[in-house]
């Protein structure tokens, strides 16, 4: 059974980090409510925008999500609108225009990713995300129209290079399967022939060229094992090459720098 993930108290702890003993600078302001929002600097799809509403939520201020998560939205939109005690607005400010900015980047940069692949062919988060934040980006890129793929170790059996080279591909496929499904990594059409034919369930074409995906598609397909697996093209996968991928007949392509590499988006808090 899945763990429970607590948003609350991430959130609490996150806003507790840049807080610390005290906001020093808002104690000086005056005991009044202002108004604000949060306006995004540059084009982007939102993600992250519930959350930050929570953390002012958290002291006790009022705001309002003015754009939901996965919108497409222009330059000078607002996404969020507070009321509230100045000093407690402007105390969250930061933590909460990081997480959504953060997210928002993640969003964006998956949507220009996975527009450019055609239908039937989905785009995959890796692990590789910041630690503490994995939940967060992960749901950035189904924001941005990706797919989370496993959020830890403990979802799913996927077989690694570094597994087999502590033992082989024949004995962790033996040992999987009396597991059921499982997912592993080759080098080389000759291991997606193997893995195929054990009865893998999905096969991970790691730094694959987009020549050798479809090399390696038409002797599948010539010995009857297409039809058995899903194909994942991995490793090296960018903006600039992604298309290329995407054609090679695949069904998946996970790309680690949605979540590692993604540019935060410019986003500001406007009293």
């Amino acid at each position: 059974m899945a763990l429970q993930f607590d948003y609350k108290r991430e959130l609490a702890r996150f806003v507790a980090e840049d807080v610390g003993r005290g906001d020093i600078t808002s104690a000086l302001l005056p005991k009044k409510d202002i108004t604000a929002r949060i306006i995004t600097r540059e084009p982007c799809v939102v993600s992250g925008a519930s959350h930050a509403a929570a953390i002012f939520g958290m002291r006790r201020c009022k705001a309002r999500v003015l754009k939901k998560d996965g919108s497409r939205i222009r330059k000078g939109q607002a996404v969020i609108g507070i009321t509230g005690r100045a000093s407690r607005i402007l105390e969250c400010e930061r933590t909460a225009l990081n997480l959504l900015a953060r997210m928002s980047g993640i969003a964006t940069m998956t949507d220009a990713m996975a527009r450019k692949l055609p239908r039937g062919v989905g785009l995959y988060a890796t692990r590789k995300t910041a630690p503490g934040l994995r939940r967060f980006d992960k749901e950035a890129v189904v924001a941005g129209g990706g797919k989370r793929h496993r959020l830890g170790l403990d979802e799913s059996i996927m077989i690694k290079d570094n597994h087999i080279a502590a033992d082989s591909m024949e004995g962790m496929i033996a040992r999987a399967k009396r597991r059921g499904r499982f997912e592993i990594e080759v080098e080389d059409a000759d291991g997606a022939m193997l893995a195929a034919s054990s009865g893998a369930s999905v096969i991970m074409l790691d730094n694959f060229a987009p020549s050798q995906i479809r090399r390696t598609v038409r002797l599948l397909e010539a010995r009857g094992l297409r039809r058995r697996v899903k194909l994942e093209a991995s490793g090296g996968i960018t903006m600039k090459n992604i298309a290329s991928y995407g054609r090679t007949g695949v069904d998946m392509i996970s790309a680690g720098i949605i979540t590692s590499a993604a540019k935060a988006t410019d986003y500001t808090l406007e009293v």
